[in-house]
């Protein structure tokens, strides 16, 4: 029989608690004690305030109220303790939980990665590698030979356009150069006097003639 057992009198293996309830046990217990902590300092304040009032007019009455202060003392010393190696023990409890859901996870994900590098070969990815990267070589090449010009303008020489380009240049400068050397036409010169007015008068009223010629013609005509 384990030490365990000798102590709480089985002699069967109990079936072990799960972390997540002997956590919450420990969390239970420490609140009683915490509870219980409360309870003697207040116990220790009464006894130490039943000391002072009998004081020196009753002294057993005091001896006995210091008495019980030293026994709640003792008493809360010994829960300060109790609840520091139950800390402990559930702190400890908390990790252990935390690491094994960790492992759980890595472990998880290790069959997880293996599940899907079972069915790559290395050799089968270096040669889609090399693949993929001719046929980017590839089409890089064939990028390069349709961006580059071609038809007319390939064979044609540039320095004999630029030759070309100068003499008719050349053949302008020179067309200038010959019209500044002509001299230029005299244009007649305007009468520097003021030429004379025609009265209004003097111009035949042509209109006014032709009226008058006509409403003879009828009036002769009239007559006969």
């Amino acid at each position: 029989m384990s030490g365990l057992g000798k102590l709480f009198g089985k002699g069967k293996k109990a079936k072990a608690p799960t972390p997540q309830e002997a956590i919450q046990k420990l969390r239970e217990t420490e609140e009683v004690l915490v509870k219980k902590q409360e309870f003697l300092e207040q116990k220790i304040q009464q006894e130490l305030q039943s000391a002072k009032k009998h004081g020196t007019k009753n002294k057993r009455a005091a001896l006995q109220a210091l008495k019980r202060k030293k026994r709640y003392e003792q008493q809360l010393s010994q829960i300060d303790g109790t609840l520091s190696t139950i800390e402990f023990q559930r702190e400890a409890l908390e990790n252990a939980t935390t690491n094994t859901e960790v492992l759980k996870t890595m472990s998880d994900a290790a069959r997880a990665m293996k599940e899907a590098h079972q069915h790559m070969d290395i050799d089968k990815v270096d040669d889609l590698m090399a693949e993929i990267t001719e046929q980017q070589d590839i089409a890089q090449q064939i990028s390069d030979a349709i961006s580059k010009p071609v038809g007319f303008g390939d064979d044609v020489d540039e320095d004999e356009l630029l030759a070309e380009l100068e003499e008719m240049e050349q053949e302008d400068l020179d067309k200038e150069l010959l019209n500044v050397g002509e001299p230029t036409p005299e244009l007649p010169s305007v009468p520097a006097s003021r030429l004379p007015s025609v009265p209004a008068s003097k111009v035949p009223a042509t209109s006014a003639v032709d009226d008058e010629d006509e409403d003879m013609k009828q009036l002769a005509a009239w007559v006969s």
